[in-house]
């Protein structure tokens, strides 16, 4: 239906009227399938098919469409009826789609829209963009379109007036679309996404410590395995490689424990060697090195399995295959023997953790699974100690190390129960959690911590974002998205029946009330999702995270999709807090001016955030927050803004589609009246659909406000896409995995 149906498919720029005579003829073909795959054997669509195919939420656009298709009024619409349609769509220029659009908008076809017909169109709009809006707001929107367009003033937009009114948006009657006709667009020809080429400066600059620690790793590997190998030259090759893979395995299955030391790296995170080490990626280490082991285990077995046929098959040993293999009889090993049962036990015991590992347990509702394996680690360490007589060594400071953080890290949490104190149920099933702050739990913007609730599951520990800033002292803000089965159950606790420890005293909900008015609120909810609550919880942290980064940066683009704003609502408010420290008021005259000396750790020249969401629900989470430092913003006396907001919602249609030009002008047009946007009420006006991340970050590489960083928390697949425009326009990338 649209020039996005482009056999080239989405995201390539057609040029309207110019496909060739065999792109054209191959579209036609697979309009004739897609239309014989629904029409059935009578060979005509009716409105019910019509819809079902158009799959649109509204079902206004699909029966004005369906009239319009419909040439003859039969009731029905021929294959020739469609084709007709669709040549004049996509082929048609933009005189023919503008026609097209003013007969959907002209409902009853007298040649004219009046307000009511485009009332009833924009609520049309609403609903096919997920956005709900009150009635008053919808009669202001409609009246806000209506007059700019109606330049006469004669009650009706005229199909000239329309017209003038659409050349004020440049670029949208050139490129009207109907963006629901995705079944007409061939799978096959979409072309594949590009990946960044690997070599290039740009993937160097975002990756050289990655690189450079991966190559150390393999060189320690090859210089470890060939010392081990020639060492034993005289044995024969199987010995040869499994002692090589053994060497290999001292140094893995000790240093493997480093890397989650998570207390030590939130403190290297603070010296220089962050700089050089890629502390980000310990977590992605940590599951190489675990496949590295998984491998080099199976080849040290399988060369001792050789050399152990081999042995008894010789005439001069007297163990047969099995008991070499399975029993402390040959004596092998340096502990009564117990080499081979001991390494028959690890290679079990690592292949079970291997197996409940992977991503499918981990995020799925049997986390419990990966946590209880996961502590194998232990008997692991003793059965390596048994199976290898010079491990204990290798062990000896990493073990110090991992224990040593074990027991702070067990005495800090376990040091005094915590309470939570306040729990608000948002939208989008996302728990809102107020923890009261110990008096020396100190952390910076983006830290997480991991949090344990008794009544919950005794046992389990689970990492979240603090979404508070570090300078409210009182309490503790997490807010935790009902995926898994342990926030499924947190959220339901409070939501089908209250706990008992809810509800607490009148008087003691009245003080806690009075001071959680004078802390900024950064969400809004109703009074029954509203709980004061006295329920028993434990903390273990604070850990550090790549946007610890932030403050040290020059042009920062914090870029947030759903949930994964939680770690920028942090620095957003910490950004708040500063302002206000630097801002002054005259007590007498009331006029207000702001320090121009900056702290020593925050280098920040300009900063964009930009916030996805699915839903307009989904911003009702911080809209508060972002309406304070709208107006702190408004404050500040200096050339440009120095916080930029960026908001998106992708269920909404854009400015190109018919089904929600008319709503998207009205709301442009009411945005520059009232000052503020009619979704998020912020002053920022939300933009539909997805970013043009080539626009964005062209945009920030234009303003040269210095060294550009960009700090992502999200899903992974825009993470890739994100990390492929860094590389192109050499923007250093950080990413928080959550």
């Amino acid at each position: 239906f649209c020039s996005g149906c482009d056999p080239r498919g989405p995201g390539i720029e057609p040029c309207i009227g110019t496909m060739s005579t065999e792109e054209d003829a191959k579209w036609l073909q697979w309009v004739t399938h897609q239309f014989e795959t629904i029409a059935g054997k009578d060979g005509e669509i009716n409105l019910q098919e019509f819809k079902a195919a158009l799959n649109v939420k509204e079902s206004f656009f699909a029966e004005r469409f369906f009239t319009l298709f419909d040439s003859d009024g039969s009731g029905t619409i021929t294959l020739q009826e469609l084709r007709d349609a669709l040549t004049l769509l996509i082929h048609g220029d933009p005189m023919d789609k503008l026609k097209f659009l003013f007969q959907v908008y002209d409902v009853d076809g007298s040649g004219s829209i009046d307000v009511d017909e485009l009332r009833t169109v924009l609520q049309s709009c609403m609903r096919e963009s997920a956005i709900s809006l009150p009635e008053e707001k919808l009669d202001q929107l409609t009246l806000a379109l209506f007059e700019s367009a109606d330049k006469d003033c004669n009650g009706a937009i005229t199909f000239d007036e329309l017209r003038d009114e659409l050349q004020r948006f440049p670029g949208v009657m050139e490129n009207l679309t109907i963006s629901a006709a995705h079944w007409l667009t061939p799978p096959a020809s979409r072309p594949p996404r590009r990946r960044p080429r690997p070599l290039t400066s740009a993937y160097w600059h975002n990756h050289r410590s990655h690189l450079l620690c991966l190559a150390v790793y393999a060189g320690l590997h090859v210089l470890l395995f060939a010392l081990a190998a020639h060492a034993h030259r005289a044995l024969g090759p199987s010995v040869m490689v499994a002692k090589g893979c053994g060497q290999c395995l001292n140094f893995d299955c000790s240093f493997i424990a480093v890397l989650m030391l998570r207390r030590g790296l939130t403190w290297l995170r603070a010296t220089w060697l962050a700089q050089v080490l890629p502390l980000d990626q310990n977590i992605q280490f940590h599951q190489l090195m675990g496949y590295v082991v998984v491998a080099l285990s199976l080849v040290h077995t399988v060369a001792h399995v050789v050399n152990f046929v081999l042995q008894a098959q010789s005439e001069a040993s007297p163990f047969r295959f099995w008991e070499l293999l399975l029993t402390t009889r040959p004596g092998i090993g340096w502990v009564h023997g117990s080499a081979s049962p001991t390494g028959v036990a690890l290679l079990l015991l690592l292949l079970l953790m291997l197996a409940c590992s992977s991503s499918c347990i981990r995020r799925s509702s049997h986390f419990e699974v990966f946590y209880w394996t996961h502590l194998s680690y232990l008997p692991m360490w003793i059965l390596l100690i048994l199976h290898g007589p010079n491990f204990w060594k290798w062990l000896l400071v990493p073990g110090i190390l991992f224990f040593l953080e074990k027991i702070i890290g067990l005495a800090m949490s376990r040091m005094a129960a915590l309470c939570i104190v306040e729990v608000n149920l948002l939208p989008s099933k996302v728990t809102h959690l107020l923890i009261e702050r110990p008096p020396l739990f100190h952390y910076r913007p983006g830290d997480y911590l991991y949090l344990n609730v008794p009544s919950i599951a005794l046992y389990e520990w689970h990492p979240f974002t603090i979404s508070s800033a570090p300078e409210q002292k009182d309490t503790i803000w997490l807010h935790v998205r009902s995926e898994g089965q342990w926030t499924n159950r947190l959220y339901e606790s409070f939501k089908t029946s209250r706990p008992a420890d809810c509800g607490s005293k009148q008087l003691s909900r009245s003080l806690r009330k009075r001071r959680s008015q004078r802390r900024p609120q950064v969400s809004e909810m109703s009074s029954e999702n509203h709980l004061f609550c006295n329920i028993k919880c434990y903390i273990d942290g604070p850990y550090g995270t790549p946007t610890r980064r932030i403050f040290a940066s020059e042009h920062a683009v914090l870029i947030g999709a759903g949930i994964g704003i939680t770690p920028f609502a942090s620095i957003l408010q910490s950004i708040v807090h500063r302002h206000q420290k630097r801002k002054h008021i005259c007590p007498s005259c009331q006029h207000s001016w702001m320090d121009s000396i900056q702290d020593e750790d925050m280098k920040l020249h300009k900063v964009d955030f930009i916030w996805i969401n699915r839903d307009q629900r989904s911003f009702e989470w911080f809209v508060s927050l972002l309406t304070k430092l709208e107006m702190d913003q408004a404050e500040m006396a200096q050339e440009g803004p120095f916080l930029e907001l960026h908001m998106y919602m992708t269920s909404a249609l854009g400015k190109n589609d018919m089904k929600a030009i008319g709503l998207q002008m009205a709301l442009d047009l009411l945005a520059k009246k009232e000052k503020k946007d009619s979704i998020t009420g912020l002053q920022t006006r939300t933009q539909p659909g997805r970013p043009d991340w080539n626009k964005v970050f062209q945009k920030v590489a234009a303003e040269k406000k210095g060294k550009v960083q960009v700090f992502f928390c999200g899903s992974p697949a825009l993470a890739k896409v994100l990390k492929g425009h860094c590389e192109q326009f050499g923007f250093k990338f950080f990413q928080e995995n959550f």
